[in-house]
């Protein structure tokens, strides 16, 4: 009788499944027995590992099964003792100067969804080549030590929270007298920024801040549509900004005072634009291949190196952990700051962008026309789209050869650093407003490597550019 392989895959952030499906207990052993494998093989095991879980079902429980597995191996565990944002976590293994830690979360997925993510030493994401020899263990057997370690349970919440208290400025965001409304969406950030806010005296209101592992109506994503009542209660409790994470808290999604969603590439450049106009810190800037170019822009105007790589926090890692990089990021709200944590962190960005806007005297709709009255109108939109494998890479192949114009406007050339980015001309877009400080239009296409689907990025000078070019790009895919 022949053994299957278990379906444990970890992919740039370790491994997630459907509960009761894939995401069962046993295969959290296989993926536990794995990670307990690298520990003890490349990392010294002697300086334990850090466990932690989010609001999702059975995270506490398959938490445990983790550290049993890695405390019978002789590998000592600091296991959490309450709820943990992924963030805290990271923290705390760097603090701790711990071999590793583990995340039992599935971050923005639906509720059926848990998964089980690595922290390397350095309080980030496991590196590429971290992952790939904690996959060489799968389904290998994991001698037991001769006498089991021992797990202590630790609240890590604590030290982390200070920690990001330090890094802002309380007393500036309170002198300003704005008023935020703060949605965990359901997640593990329920009561870090409220609680920080309650103690410092600042206005605020929280909502999706209960425990609900079924995130009723939405993804713990903090995009369109999940954030439809973060919009509602924004305009509803005359708050001056909304302030949202996803799911583990390492994301980022706001909402300005007329209820209006600020994407994740303003929030980023929001964000780079206070640290080198008011905090004058040094270092490069990062960011992926379906970011905005606004960024571009700022980093020109201050004359900073700008860095352009694949999509995935683990570039931004990787590069933190090279080079002198001040802040780095990706499309889906994961911003991080070198001098925090090599690691998004959704609870630390939004008390930044509570800070800018006391520093500034501006709202956040305020912040953003400021940016686009500097550096061009920038607009952007994104579409999924859900079709058969045949038709998705017959799409591929016939962008990869090439196209003249799209949405009538004439391709100027083409990328492929992550999938097959189109930049075009827009001199001719009536939408857009005229003048060189229009932004760059340009469309990206990538195809999940792991499911029929691909998704379909835009950037342009104006909502109605970005829509006209969608629609084409989705025309264009379909029409074979």
């Amino acid at each position: 009788m022949s053994t299957l392989p278990s379906p444990v895959k970890f992919g740039t952030d370790g491994w997630r499944g459907i509960i009761a499906d894939d995401f069962t207990y046993a295969n959290v052993r296989v993926a536990a027995r794995a990670i307990a494998l690298y520990v003890l093989n490349h990392e010294d095991p002697g300086t334990g590992v850090c466990i932690g879980y989010d609001t999702r079902f059975g995270s506490k429980s398959f938490a445990r099964v983790v550290a049993l597995v890695l405390a019978e191996a002789g590998i000592h565990v600091s296991l959490a003792s309450d709820i943990t944002p992924t963030p805290a976590l990271s923290y705390a293994v760097r603090e701790r100067k711990a071999a590793g830690g583990v995340m039992i979360t599935s971050s923005h997925n639906p509720a059926e969804w848990n998964g089980v993510k690595y922290k390397a030493s350095y309080g980030g994401s496991g590196s590429p080549s971290i992952i790939a020899r904690i996959e060489t263990y799968l389904d290998q057997p994991l001698p037991a030590a001769e006498t089991p370690a021992a797990i202590e349970e630790v609240d890590f919440n604590p030290d982390y929270i200070a920690a990001i208290e330090r890094f802002v400025d309380l007393d500036a965001i309170r002198a300003s007298g704005y008023r935020f409304l703060i949605d965990t969406m359901y997640g593990a950030g329920r009561g870090v920024i409220s609680g920080i806010f309650d103690r410092a005296k600042i206005p605020c209101v929280a909502i999706r801040s209960e425990i609900n592992p079924a995130f009723p109506g939405i993804n713990p994503e903090p995009i369109l549509p999940h954030i439809a009542e973060t919009q509602r209660a924004v305009v509803a409790e005359k708050c001056d900004a909304g302030l949202i994470t996803d799911g583990d808290a390492d994301r980022i999604g706001a909402v300005d005072e007329h209820g209006n969603v600020v994407d994740a590439h303003k929030i980023f450049s929001i964000l780079l634009y206070w640290l080198l106009e008011r905090k004058g810190w040094e270092g490069d800037i990062t960011r992926a291949f379906n970011t905005t170019k606004m960024l571009d822009r700022i980093a020109k105007k201050y004359g900073r190196t700008l860095h352009e790589h694949g999509i995935g926090f683990k570039y931004v890692c990787d590069l933190m952990l090279e080079k002198n990089i001040l802040i780095g990021g990706e499309e889906s709200g994961g911003v991080g700051i070198s001098r925090h944590l090599p690691e998004r962190d959704g609870l630390l960005n939004s008390l930044l962008l509570a800070n800018v806007m006391a520093d500034e005297k501006k709202t956040l709709g305020q912040l953003v026309a400021a940016l686009q009255a500097e550096f061009g109108e920038h607009h952007y939109g994104r579409v999924d789209m859900h079709i058969t494998e045949e038709i998705k890479q017959d799409a591929i192949a016939r962008a990869r050869g090439g196209l003249e114009s799209i949405a009538g406007l004439p391709v100027l050339k083409m990328e492929t650093l992550d999938g097959i980015k189109f930049f075009l001309d827009n001199t001719s877009d009536p939408t857009c407003a005229a003048g060189a400080n229009r932004a760059e239009s340009w469309l990206l296409l990538r195809a999940s490597g792991t499911e029929p689907l691909l998704r379909v990025y835009c950037e342009s000078c104006s909502p109605r550019s970005v829509d006209r070019i969608l629609k084409a790009a989705q025309e264009f895919v379909l029409n074979r």
